[in-house]
């Protein structure tokens, strides 16, 4: 495992020591996908560079596919394609759409997660030799996340003496505790009944 330290001074932990994990298409970050091509390729003929293509498609996912549960959408989805199809998702599902989008143009980017009443879904990107934690879930009153490779500004900050936490791994894949409840949801109803609370150490 590699460790570094995030902007807010808490270690991450890179779960798999071979960067091209964090550049791998698989069932759920399918960036092979041509639906995740078309999107990433229309993102890049805007960008100058690589920071200017994740920063737009940070903001593409946030800002464009309503949370499910801020929007009231019943569809669950996990897949990156399906998310960016359907427009709709819950933190971990357009964690993974970010992920699939920034792949698709060699960024590596990791999965991350926090903890609160249930664990809530961000990611990671690797520029300039460090991880850069980002929180696509969308913004609403109160909630204000930005693309940043300074200072962190993601969606919630975790209240440690109430018990929240950031988990400090970075994974190539999504957690299979997450996986397993978004692919057994029915509708977002059973899937706010399923969420996971904590992630296994």
């Amino acid at each position: 495992m590699i460790a570094f330290l995030c902007s807010a001074g808490m270690e991450l932990i890179q779960n798999n020591p071979d960067l091209s994990a964090y550049l791998a298409a698989d069932e759920v970050i399918d960036h092979d996908h041509p639906r995740v091509r078309e999107v990433a390729g229309r993102l890049a003929k805007e960008a100058e560079d690589s920071y200017a293509y994740a920063r737009l498609a940070f903001e593409f996912v946030r800002d464009t596919i309503p949370h499910s549960q801020d929007s009231g959408d019943p569809r669950v989805t996990w897949r990156a394609s399906d998310v960016l199809e359907q427009r709709t998702g819950i933190c971990y599902a357009k964690a993974h759409a970010l992920t699939a989008l920034l792949r698709a143009e060699d960024i590596p980017t990791a999965l991350c997660y926090q903890r609160f009443d249930v664990v809530h879904g961000l990611v990671a990107v690797r520029f300039n030799g460090a991880w850069h934690r980002q929180d696509p879930r969308g913004n609403k009153p109160g909630v204000d996340a930005r693309f940043s490779l300074g200072r962190e500004r993601l969606a919630f900050t975790p209240d440690t003496a109430a018990g929240e936490a950031d988990y400090p791994g970075l994974y190539a894949a999504p957690h299979p505790v997450v996986l397993d409840v978004l692919r057994a949801a029915a509708d977002r109803s059973h899937l706010w009944e399923t969420l996971p609370p904590a992630l296994a150490s």
